[in-house]
């Protein structure tokens, strides 16, 4: 399936955000990752499994070797299995380290991390770090695929910088760009990354968190990521069989298709995400990567606004977003595109998912970018991390210092009204 011109750009811009869900990704998916009804299964489920029948399973590529890195902390041998839920509950209130290893190279996209970060994040109130890391960008494309030695001894530090402040860890392989257009090439690679990585981290505590992939979307459909997840699993199983594991959904980790997820049944260690974004001409208004129909500015959280908005010309052309304004403009805040009630009843669907297949959630991205109005983004801020605590979803805010960020490293000072937002103050 084409994606749109703007989805690409989206995608592949060096911006603050790099992939989010949102309605274009919403509608741009929707051909290729149809919500699965129980029986029977949908017809584009279906030639694609004939297809993926006919395509020859990877043959396993010897694996490099890796062992833990002797300086950080141990886990005892004889620690008793963990209690998923309570893995979950202790992630509690996290931010995203965003921007930094997630790049191609450290400190491209403007972020190199330091070691005073960590204690300033924890003495604002954060429990938790999400660390996403672009690892298909420090390891080999041929078989074994190596990851190189300086680049896992750097998120060893970065392990180590955490867990000297008392925060947990989530280690998110993100921006695998190569799985997400090409998951079939790339099965061999992907497992042999986790390979490493578990048997390096094998033996540290508990309160460091494996993360599959960030925002599964495009080749990778809901069909071929169930399958993928799977092998993950085996793979990282096969050498750590006590890590608590992060899995989201396709769509770029929509709530609307966690219903399409199939972890498992016999696999309780897994605790699934979400992302949230919408509205999206809110929470990305004038973002450079993410296409002309979002650069109007001036969009007000909640709506509809005092006096109207009038749309970009770009905005205009794109019907979904010109029909999202109309509703903006005009609606009462009950029915409000922008309004809170959107908001509710996405976390309730995420809610009655969790109860039903008995799995704990992770809010795992969240955040509205510098170019809205202060005032806006710490109201949209407050509702989403108030509304994910209602039902007891811990979260992690994207992200720590750069477009979406809630501390100001010029400044060397927190942006006072998103950290309360996050952090009230007791």
């Amino acid at each position: 399936m084409a994606l749109a011109a703007s989805l690409l750009v989206f995608v592949l811009a060096a911006g603050c955000k790099d992939n989010s869900q949102n309605l274009v990704v919403k509608q741009a998916n929707q051909a290729e990752n149809v919500t699965p009804a129980p029986a029977p299964a949908p017809a584009e489920s279906k030639a694609e499994n004939k297809n993926n029948a006919q395509t020859p399973e990877p043959a396993p590529a010897a694996l490099p070797e890796t062992t833990p890195d002797p300086k950080l902390p141990k886990r005892d041998p004889q620690s008793a299995p963990l209690d998923v839920f309570k893995q979950a509950k202790l992630l509690g209130r996290g931010v995203n380290l965003g921007n930094a290893l997630e790049a191609p190279t450290e400190g491209e996209w403007g972020v190199t991390l330091q070691e005073s970060y960590f204690k300033t994040i924890k003495d604002a109130g954060f429990e938790s770090v999400r660390v996403p890391i672009k690892w298909s960008a420090h390891a080999d494309t041929n078989a074994p695929y190596a990851i190189e030695a300086t680049f896992f001894e750097r998120i060893d530090w970065v392990i180590d910088q955490s867990l000297k402040q008392g925060l947990n860890v989530v280690l998110d392989m993100h921006n695998y760009d190569e799985m997400n257009q090409n998951p079939d090439e790339q099965e061999a690679r992907y497992l042999a990354l986790w390979k490493q990585i578990s048997a390096r981290y094998k033996e540290l505590p508990g309160n460091v968190y494996f993360e599959l992939l960030n925002e599964p979307n495009s080749s990778l459909t809901w069909s071929k990521w169930n399958k993928m997840l799977k092998k993950a699993l085996d793979t990282i199983r096969s050498e750590d069989k006590w890590h608590s594991v992060i899995i989201g959904s396709v769509s770029w980790s929509n709530y609307a298709e966690l219903v399409s997820l199939d972890i498992p049944e016999d696999e309780r260690n897994v605790i699934v995400t979400f992302h949230y974004y919408d509205p999206f001409p809110f929470t990305h208004q004038g973002a450079e990567w993410a296409g002309p129909e979002i650069g109007t500015t001036g969009v007000v959280w909640p709506g509809p606004p005092a006096t109207k908005v009038e749309p970009v010309d770009a905005a205009t052309q794109v019907q979904w977003v010109n029909d999202w304004f109309r509703d903006y403009n005009s609606n009462p805040v009950e029915t409000n595109p922008a309004g809170p009630n959107m908001i509710v009843e996405a976390f309730d669907k995420v809610a009655n998912w969790s109860k039903e297949n008995n799995r704990p959630i992770y809010l795992g991205e969240f955040g509205a970018y510098s170019k809205a109005d202060m005032p806006s983004r710490a109201r949209w801020t407050t509702f989403v991390r108030e509304e994910a605590e209602k039902r007891g979803f811990s979260w992690s805010y994207w992200e720590f210092c750069s477009g979406f960020g809630v501390y100001d490293p010029a400044a060397n000072q927190y942006r006072k009204e998103l950290l309360e937002a996050l952090i009230p103050p007791k």
